[in-house]
């Protein structure tokens, strides 16, 4: 490696494996106790929970992507499980013909009210017991500009998409 290199320094690294580690356990946890109330992926109850708390209780699949950070073939094939689960439906968007339009359903509101206090319980054992109120709200402030600057390069839903040959 020469100087020019890019590196982390200890404290960098440090943070960088802790982060990682308090995600990865978290998201366990997580994905465990939506299972085991709802027979959900955690990445359904994603899509879900951001379809119960949109306006109409819609939107569209490519928005939904950006907003999960989830690539488009995957979240088709997510979407189709819970249609099939009667969970959402798919329809064509209104605003754009070639986009789809996925709308939650009452089963799938319902699925959604059964999850959510468990799903509220681990996250507030987890991440949040051993934090006091200030600890959180310093944890928030320090989390947003960082949130925002990964946010502000496309989302992976929204790259150009290669070309087969």
């Amino acid at each position: 490696m020469d100087d020019s290199t890019p590196r982390l320094d200890a404290t960098q690294l440090g943070v960088y494996l802790a982060l990682v580690e308090v995600v990865d356990l978290l998201r366990h946890a997580v994905d465990q106790q939506l299972r085991e109330a709802g027979d959900l992926s955690y990445v359904q109850f994603q899509l879900l929970a951001r379809l119960n708390a949109s306006p109409g209780g819609s939107a569209r699949m490519t928005d939904l992507a950006d907003g999960v950070v989830y690539s488009r073939s995957g979240l088709t094939y997510q979407a189709g499980l819970l249609e099939k689960a009667g969970l959402v439906t798919r329809a064509p968007s209104p605003d754009d013909e070639r986009g789809v339009t996925v709308t939650i359903t009452d089963a799938g509101r319902e699925r959604v009210g059964a999850v959510l206090p468990g799903h509220a319980e681990v996250i507030l054992r987890m991440l949040f017991e051993p934090l006091s109120p200030t600890d959180a709200e310093t944890l928030a402030g320090l989390l947003e500009p960082v949130r925002a600057h990964m946010r502000a390069t496309p989302p992976r839903s929204a790259a150009t998409r290669r070309r087969r040959r």
